[in-house]
């Protein structure tokens, strides 16, 4: 007799709860696999840290820390690790998941894992955020390593943060160690591209979802929620492709110009500002008009659940790219496709991260690196290869996209589980 989780109790629409709703619905697809389902609403392992650093004025502080390896079924876990005072387990566990759903969904051979850390990293010092990672990296060291689980950047983390934490892993494994995390610094076995590669993965499902609903790219009017590593890189390359991006919003704030803001300026605007308040090459708006903007398309490129029902009514766009990992919560994504408005889901959309973190590991394990120009000729055809499969799936089955990445990415994972077996 299965039980629930007995530490987690999610609601329809906190990240575990999207995620348990999202399995429901594939269910129908999977076929006698279907026996299998209840591992997926199961991490493998969750691990819960204390870490304590001393802080620069000599006292002590302790944070929470996670990392939750939702499956390993099809090969180590691969996830991120994110710094911010909202972080918990439940979320940490979906976003997982998920993980395991987009490695899947590329043909990864990975499983799904997540980390993060209960904590406001703006209100630490450069000493105080390494300690913390260290810490951390120790702590969390007797689940990671390149053959088990391989972290990566993730909210408020970066390649500095990557390199403390193979540097802390191979100083208490005794060996260098690089492949045990990715998007690391280039001159320390880091990959070219991987910066800006899940934004690119964004613009490449969007441009095969603009050709298949006959939207030009050229003149196309793009809002952007999110203005980070994500957002900022996808905003580019639509630029460069001839859209105009018309509104952007962050933490900090929401701007629109129906002509097209001018990223050559915006974006050093946002490294020197931390945002993008202020920028005169806008007009501020309420945060909440910032849904409303007339757009063909809309990338929200921020957290998880920022497209609730109410937003789903005055989405204006014909496409959504969720370049964040779970922003619509599935009543939403209900409304938006009965108003007609594709949604490409982040498990496939924002998949262009992970696939250069899996390119940067393979360099590692050989020693050899590919150009810049390799990494992203080896992306695009990945991306297209996976959605094309993902968008016949759901022609064949007559389901949303969404559906139908998970129906791909849940028959992989539970054949590879059915084929190995239970041990003992």
């Amino acid at each position: 007799m299965n039980e629930a989780l007995s530490y987690v109790q999610p609601t329809a629409e906190s990240a575990w709860g999207i995620y348990l709703g999202q399995i429901e619905r594939v269910l129908p697809y999977l076929g006698h696999l279907a026996r299998w389902a209840e591992t997926l609403r199961r991490p493998k392992r969750a691990l819960i840290v204390d870490v304590p650093i001393e802080l620069d004025d000599g006292s002590v502080a302790h944070f929470e820390g996670y990392r939750v390896q939702h499956s390993l079924t099809r090969g180590p876990g691969k996830g991120g690790v994110r710094y911010h005072p909202d972080v918990t387990l439940e979320e940490v566990m979906a976003l997982s998941a998920w993980m395991s759903i987009k490695n899947a969904a590329v043909n990864l051979p990975y499983g799904g894992a997540k980390g993060g850390i209960r904590v406001d990293p703006k209100k630490l010092s450069i000493k105080e955020l390494e300690r913390l990672t260290r810490r951390y990296t120790s702590e969390i060291g007797i689940i990671i390593g390149p053959n088990q689980d391989i972290p990566a950047p993730d909210v408020n983390t970066n390649a500095q943060v990557m390199a403390w934490m193979m540097d802390t892993y191979s100083m208490n494994v005794g060996a260098t160690a690089t492949g045990v995390v990715t998007g690391k610094p280039i001159h320390l076995g880091g990959s070219l591209g991987r910066v800006k590669a899940t934004g690119r993965g964004v613009f490449v499902t969007g441009r095969e979802a603009a050709r298949r609903i006959g939207l030009p790219l050229e003149g196309a009017r793009v809002a952007v929620q999110g203005f980070g590593n994500v957002g900022s890189a996808a905003a580019e390359l639509f630029h460069q492709a001839g859209a105009r991006i018309v509104a952007v919003q962050d933490h900090t704030g929401s701007l629109v110009n129906a002509k097209g803001l001018d990223l050559a300026d915006l974006i050093p605007h946002v490294r020197q500002r931390g945002g993008v308040a202020g920028f005169a090459g806008g007009e501020a708006m309420a945060d909440e008009d910032f849904w409303g903007v007339d757009c063909d398309i809309l990338i929200p490129a921020a957290l998880e659940g920022q497209i609730r029902p109410e937003r789903a009514q005055r989405i204006r766009a014909r496409l959504v790219l969720e370049g964040a990992n779970g922003p619509t919560v599935p009543s939403a994504d209900d409304i938006l496709a009965e108003r007609g408005i594709l949604v490409v889901p982040d498990v496939i959309c924002n998949a262009g991260g992970v696939t250069v973190s899996y390119f940067e590991w393979v360099q590692d394990f050989s020693s050899f690196f590919w150009t810049e120009d390799e990494i992203n000729l080896r992306l695009d055809k990945i991306i297209v290869n996976a959605l094309k499969h993902i968008w016949d799936t759901a022609d064949r089955h007559k389901i949303s996209l969404r559906t139908a990445t998970f129906a791909v990415a849940c028959e992989r994972i539970l054949l590879a589980r059915e084929e190995r077996g239970l041990y003992p």
